[in-house]
């Protein structure tokens, strides 16, 4: 046996010490050490100055910031590599610092903290649903702090699906959160009228994004559950974003037949989800979103695409067509009525 195939402790160590990752980068959003480095504080000495710290403690967290790949460092400073410039300083428009807020609080980090429970069960050992528990605030934490990852794949989606600009559009966007999804195609269509779907609270960070963009006027908030909420009928066009991942497969043809049924005659539902290859376990990040699923929800899970086609063909779309949305790891089934 060769050395680079001898038994090796290594990968051992690094997960069980994978949650000082975590700290680590939450230390430094919460320090907003990325954006000072990006205003030129770039030795220890400076940054410890400008995030009000000490020097050792910034000149340890940097190394090992350095060591994870977030900064680069040479002679005594150091500097953002591109990503982090694109997506941890404050003043990028892309900033996506405030995602700590969603993937690290303490309702999603609660079912980990108990997975051993979860995998005996076969779903969450969170109390009362998890994050699927009506109204969950949870989900007023995603929408504002998800919205800077999802503006790309949002605008990429309304480019993947056209429709006539001439001709009125009728849109419903379920699980709305940021609202992103139903707001690009407010903007892309001068005659689109979007109503989304979500709780009350969710739907106010919503209907503020809608305003800012332009497009308040013909953004519509129907609060309440997806499954108990009347859509009502006529729509051209259902957004279904990031939202049956979260429940098992007799719950998602519920929602699927309510979404047909809601859908007029030609009409199109978009799906977008974490979607891993046939052996459920590549590619890493679309496979590895079955674990969250398993330790927040009670049934959830990461479906594939030929999972999802079986759904939307138990429920009446015949006709299902995957597409990528690089460099975004989901990807988008577009469905036909």
């Amino acid at each position: 046996m060769s050395e680079t195939h001898a038994p090796s402790p290594a990968l051992l160590f690094e997960t069980v010490n994978a949650y000082q990752r975590s700290a680590a980068i939450k230390a430094a959003i919460e320090l907003d050490l990325f954006t000072a480095i990006a205003d030129d504080h770039a030795t220890p000495e400076a940054l410890a100055a400008q995030c009000q710290a000490s020097v050792r403690g910034v000149r340890i967290l940097c190394d090992y910031l350095t060591i994870l790949g977030f900064i680069t460092k040479q002679e005594g400073g150091y500097s953002l590599t591109p990503s982090s410039a694109v997506f941890l300083n404050r003043h990028s428009p892309a900033y996506a610092g405030g995602i700590t807020e969603f993937m690290l609080a303490p309702e999603l980090v609660a079912g980990f903290e108990v997975l051993s429970d979860a995998v005996r069960q076969g779903g969450t050992a969170i109390p009362s649903e998890g994050t699927v528990a009506p109204e969950n605030p949870v989900w007023v934490q995603f929408a504002r702090a998800m919205m800077p990852l999802m503006a790309m794949p949002a605008q990429q989606i309304a480019t993947l699906v056209p429709c006539d600009p001439e001709k009125p559009l009728k849109v419903l966007d379920i699980a709305a959160g940021h609202g992103l999804f139903g707001i690009a195609f407010a903007q892309r269509y001068p005659q689109a009228q979007v109503t989304a779907v979500d709780w009350p609270q969710v739907l106010e960070v919503a209907s503020q994004n809608a305003a800012q963009a332009g497009v308040g006027a013909r953004h519509h908030a129907l609060p309440g559950s997806a499954f108990d909420v009347e859509y009502g009928t006529g729509y051209d066009l259902v957004l279904l974003t990031n939202f049956l991942h979260h429940f098992d497969v007799p719950t998602c043809e519920a929602l699927l037949r309510k979404v047909h049924a809601s859908l007029a005659e030609g009409g199109r539902v978009v799906t977008l989800e974490f979607m891993p290859n046939a052996d459920r376990v590549s590619p890493p990040t679309a496979a590895g979103f079955s674990l969250t699923m398993l330790a927040t929800t009670p049934g959830g899970d990461a479906y594939t695409f030929a999972e999802l086609d079986a759904m939307l063909r138990a429920t009446g779309f015949s006709h299902n067509e995957e597409h990528a949305l690089p460099p975004f790891e989901g990807k988008v089934v577009v469905s036909q009525k």
